[in-house]
């Protein structure tokens, strides 16, 4: 696993979160949408409640530089509030509310992933 490449482990920690999501009954309704701000990992919507949800997807190949979640600070936060602001003014509403995750993923050595959803994280 030391030759992953930092897209491939990108990759790895936005499918392994969005298989997460869609086992929990959400749709996904955007991967990797980008305009001039930057880009969104993951928008989901659950089929049965009326709201979006922002994913922030962080990736590591283990724990020695800490947790993944633990690279969204407040300077990300505040980008990805306003790549969501941007998303909606870009079409049609699609939700009542909005929400907030960081998907934390870690792959072990053997190429296994765990995710951790943190839901409403900011």
């Amino acid at each position: 696993m030391g030759d992953l490449a930092r897209t491939d482990l990108g990759r790895i920690g936005e499918d392994t979160a969005l298989a997460r999501y869609l086992d929990l009954g959400y749709r996904l309704v955007a991967r990797n949408w980008r305009c001039r701000l930057g880009e969104l990992d993951l928008v989901v919507s659950h089929r049965e409640r009326n709201f979006l949800v922002f994913c922030e997807v962080k990736c590591r190949r283990g724990r020695a530089f800490g947790e993944p979640f633990e690279a969204v600070h407040h300077a990300k936060q505040r980008k990805l509030r306003d790549l969501a602001q941007a998303f909606l003014q870009a079409g049609p509403p699609l939700a009542d509310s909005v929400r907030f995750d960081v998907a934390s993923v870690t792959v072990d050595g053997s190429g296994r992933a765990r995710v951790d959803v943190f839901e409403d994280a900011f």
